[in-house]
């Protein structure tokens, strides 16, 4: 085992409590309402967890029926496997998503979707707009012979367009993927070349800070190399993009007309819990993308889960989140619509024209949610933005912040400078389960650095490198579930035997999700998350989670970004740090020394690193995530083999050593 050092963390003082929920909106949260209708022996939240894990088949079937899901629950709850990843809940139930998502809800608001674009163009579309939308399309696509089980895959923009495919079909039982604009040719067929898709939406371009992307040669060029396309659908991109499609011997029909048949009947075909709903990619940067096939009642599940209990979302609640589609958060965002909640989509640059866009856009629409990645904030931070004292945010309950640790200093500026009586919702989970494993509750207080617990039906565990439980404060491993959860995926594309998927997930510990992360349990049951387990650095056998490095070194107002990683050397691992650096800053000894002070007294010795080096960019996956791994293997001298799925590759070029 190796040596784990001393963290600096300690049991909670009153400071790091941040927000504490008051006694009626602990009563009046969903949460606390579904504990109190289906476990009213649970005296709280934590009870209710432990008998979501305990008693998995009865937690999920009263999720289906709190939730008001619409379809046949069937009579089995529980179908158990020797197979960790095929257990099978609620196996005889029958349902659609379109039809949940479509549904009728007490409550909701005229709008089902507020669209935003970059040059504040809005466009408001009502649940009828939506369902009748929903009817043409399907109509076209079956028209157009599609079918049950079929591909039909999107790459576009987050515009109102992309739900109503994925919505039509859906409610057809077709299998949905998409992927977002700024993919280059080769990023688009290493996805859609593997799960061949009989239609394609595509938009003729895009803006992005300011700036128009025409998209149609490249659209023209992925037709040309995936040979099972039958029809393509073009969405109308800015102006200037506009214009005559050449896609060879496909035909291309426009988005007026395929949802033009205005008296299309709305109809859903009723699907299996199991049905294939959609397919999501990983990052692929160390070789093509993995297909993760999704399930139609597991996500959907999760996904009520999360958003009514966890993040307590309501019927008529405008939720924000920004995201593009070919992140997971696109179909997060999207199901909220099966709570009654209008989905706020922005697309373009949220920084554009001014670093408080989003701001002015959750006063003006009246965001309930406002989600945004970790990153952002931190952005927010390093420019002392203080919204609070120029826009009226009152209308938001919750802040959720996902893709990387949140910063200490970005949890305070949550409530120091956007508001002070919100529910600051950090959590961790991923593409993988299309979903959370830690998450937030809107019944405990929120405290610095942390995860509030574990998300319901998900037995979380901390396990150190050899599969023994972690149960000590501070003590950092690998964070994995210990029992099935509905929206593990179904499998994944083209894998045989299902043996890249247990690579993936189960071969690191047996009968166990290994999700990769790296972790620890504080006080209170809360958690944090140290960065991927898989940038984990070792330096002199100490496990150190890259995120401690850069939650001390990107305070300093000389750094903009950094990332870090091990390099081989001498027989050992030593931690080389490249920093992005500010404007018109220079990295000076001094400077070098100031950061390793910084790392030396808030943490340990062991993160400060041997060589702190300047560069000018750093590269991450089109989602926003930095790479450790790319990084690492440019240093190591080994090749990085699939550069499309970096939304800068051209950066890769800085990080050689001498």
């Amino acid at each position: 085992m190796t040596e784990t050092p001393a963290s600096s963390s300690t049991s909670h003082e009153l400071s790091d409590l941040l927000w504490v929920p008051s006694e009626d909106r602990v009563a009046n949260s969903q949460i606390d309402r579904f504990r109190r209708t289906f476990r009213p022996s649970a005296a709280n939240s934590d009870e209710l967890w432990a008998w979501s894990v305990e008693s998995p088949g009865e937690f999920w079937k009263a999720v289906w029926d709190y939730c008001e899901v619409l379809g046949d629950p069937g009579t089995r709850l529980l179908e158990k496997s020797d197979d960790f990843w095929r257990w099978r809940f609620l196996p005889d139930a029958t349902l659609n998503m379109a039809e949940n998502l479509l549904a009728s809800r007490d409550g909701a608001n005229l709008n089902a979707l507020i669209s935003i674009a970059e040059d504040g163009t809005t466009e408001e579309w009502t649940w009828d707009r939506l369902r009748a939308e929903t009817a043409a399309t399907a109509a076209w696509l079956k028209a157009n012979g599609v079918k049950q089980g079929d591909r039909v895959a999107a790459w576009m923009p987050h515009v109102p367009q992309t739900i109503v495919f994925f919505l039509a079909a859906a409610s057809m039982g077709a299998v949905f993927t998409s992927t977002s604009p700024d993919f280059g040719v080769d990023g688009v067929v290493d996805r859609f070349g593997q799960t061949t898709p009989k239609v394609l939406l595509a938009a003729t371009g895009y803006s992005y800070a300011g700036k128009d992307f025409d998209l149609r040669d490249r659209l023209a060029d992925i037709a040309a190399e995936l040979s099972s396309l039958e029809q393509i659908v073009v969405v109308d991109g800015p102006p200037s993009t506009r214009g005559e499609v050449d896609c060879g011997s496909v035909p291309v029909s426009t988005w007026a007309e395929v949802s033009k048949d205005t008296d299309a009947p709305l109809e859903f075909v009723a699907l299996p819990t199991d049905h294939p709903m959609y397919i999501l990619y990983s990052s692929g940067t160390t070789g093509k993308p993995k297909c993760i096939v999704h399930r139609t009642g597991g996500v959907l599940l999760k996904h009520l889960t999360e958003h009514q209990m966890h993040c307590d979302i309501r019927a008529g609640d405008n939720v924000f989140y920004f995201t593009t589609c070919g992140w997971m958060m696109w179909n997060w965002l999207v199901s909220v619509l099966g709570s009654g909640a209008t989905a706020v989509l922005f697309d373009g640059n949220p920084a554009f024209p001014s670093q408080t866009r989003l701001f002015e856009e959750a006063e003006k629409h009246g965001f309930n949610l406002f989600g945004v990645s970790a990153k952002f904030i931190d952005g927010c931070v390093k420019a002392g933005l203080h919204p609070i004292e120029s826009f009226d945010l009152s209308s938001i309950r919750t802040v959720c912040s996902t893709g990387s640790p949140l910063s200490n200093d970005g949890f305070a500026w949550v409530y120091e400078s956007l508001a002070a009586d919100v529910h600051l919702a950090s959590v961790s989970g991923g593409t993988d389960l299309c979903g959370c494993l830690v998450g937030c509750d809107p019944t405990k207080p929120v405290v610095v650095g942390e995860l509030q617990g574990k998300c319901l039906g998900m037995d979380i565990q901390v396990f150190d490198s050899d599969g023994g439980m972690v149960s000590d404060l501070h003590q950092k491993g690998e964070l994995v579930c210990v029992t099935p959860f509905p929206s593990m995926p179904l499998n994944f594309w083209d894998d045989p035997g299902d043996d890249r998927y247990r690579a993936a997930y189960f071969e690191r510990f047996p009968d166990t999700w290994a999700h990769g992360d790296f972790a620890s349990w504080e006080a209170g049951g809360g958690m944090v998350i140290h960065g991927r387990s898989d940038a984990t650095l070792n330096a002199s056998g100490v496990r150190i989670g890259t995120a401690e490095i850069y939650n001390v070194v990107e305070q300093l107002p000389e750094i903009s970004e950094a990332i870090a990683i091990g390099q081989e050397w001498d027989n050992d691992t030593r931690i080389v740090l490249f920093v992005r650096l500010a404007d018109g800053v220079e990295l000076t000894d001094d400077l070098i020394t100031a950061i390793k002070r910084e790392l030396r007294t808030k943490r340990t010795p062991r993160h400060v690193p041997a060589i702190v080096k300047a560069v000018p960019d750093i590269p991450r996956t089109r989602s926003g995530k930095i790479t450790e791994l790319a990084v690492t293997n440019v240093v190591h001298g080994r090749p990085v083999t699939n550069t499309e799925a970096l939304a800068n590759p051209e950066a890769l070029e800085f990080f050689q050593l001498d």
